[in-house]
């Protein structure tokens, strides 16, 4: 481990081969169907590896400007790769590059953090400062996996225990003076300490989203003289609520988890539209099974 934080020879012929493995394989994770909603696509969507990543190249670089040249152009390389492995297989072709324009911003201020990053090397007081904010801010990481695998138990659990590892172990490896690591490992236990309390008195993730709008295209009108429920009640609730600015009828939901169940819209003289309903993570599908009529 010791060798990892700071005894590689990161040789730029080596970063580039590194920049295109995080790469393919970031995009890879995104782009596999059993990975989606899993601890493995999350590379892909957030922070936390690439952090580990950021700070690796940063303890293995011989200067403050050979860091920040050196996280910047692994980071040219590998996030645009992310998405150029997903284009002959998204629906979007190249306009997935859509959503890379938020990346290249973040990428743009790698080398400055590359840059500043590298005095944590000198091994002084003030660079457990430095390290603070990025300890924060993975915390922060680990707080949202923590809710998550809560919510969608046991999706997420490896990202939260990563993002509590790499927390604690980050001043361990990176600084040699005996006081700064100690110094650095009662902030880190108190930041994992704090975003754990926070996961649990915060609950679960919830999921608000519209399920059906009257007379929208399920084909149903209603109003709040109507009965809404669904089959499993784990999932969360469903409630009927008036919309101001549309001026009609909403059916509204609050999900804690996902899978399938049945939805059912019951009229005040016993009329029933029954559902399938499909909660994904951040999605809904809604299928039709019967139509009854109340006598």
């Amino acid at each position: 481990m010791k060798k990892l934080f700071g005894g590689l020879n990161l040789t730029w012929p080596k970063l580039i081969i590194f920049a295109v493995i995080a790469g393919v394989y970031t995009g890879l994770m995104a782009l596999l169907p059993v990975t989606a909603g899993t601890s493995f696509a999350d590379i892909s969507i957030t922070f936390e590896w690439w952090v580990l990543f950021g700070i690796l190249i940063i303890v293995n670089s011989r200067s403050p400007l050979d860091s920040g040249l050196k996280c910047l152009v692994f980071f040219l390389i590998s996030q645009p790769l992310v998405y150029l492995v997903q284009v002959p297989f998204n629906v979007y072709g190249w306009g997935i590059f859509r959503y890379y324009p938020g990346w290249f911003i973040w990428t743009l201020f790698t080398f400055p953090m590359g840059f500043i990053g590298w005095y944590m090397k000198k091994d002084k007081w003030w660079g457990l400062l430095i390290l603070v904010p990025i300890l924060i801010f993975v915390g922060y990481h680990y707080l949202g996996f923590l809710r998550e695998t809560r919510t969608y138990f046991p999706n997420h659990l490896l990202s939260a225990i990563f993002c509590a590892v790499t927390v604690i172990i980050y001043p361990l490896f990176i600084f040699k003076d005996r006081r700064i690591r100690l110094a650095g490992l009662a902030i880190s236990l108190a930041i994992v300490l704090m975003m754990s309390v926070l996961g649990f008195t915060m609950g679960k993730r919830v999921y608000n989203t519209v399920v059906m709008v009257s007379g929208g295209s399920a084909g149903v009108e209603f109003d709040d003289t109507w009965q809404a429920g669904i089959a499993d009640e784990d999932l969360g609730k469903v409630y009927i609520d008036y919309n101001e600015s549309i001026e009609d009828y909403l059916v509204k939901a609050e999900f804690t988890g996902t899978g399938k169940t049945t939805f059912t819209m019951e009229s005040p003289t016993g009329e029933k539209r029954v559902f399938e309903l499909t909660v994904n993570k951040d999605s809904t599908d809604l299928v039709e099974i019967t139509a009854e009529t109340g006598q």
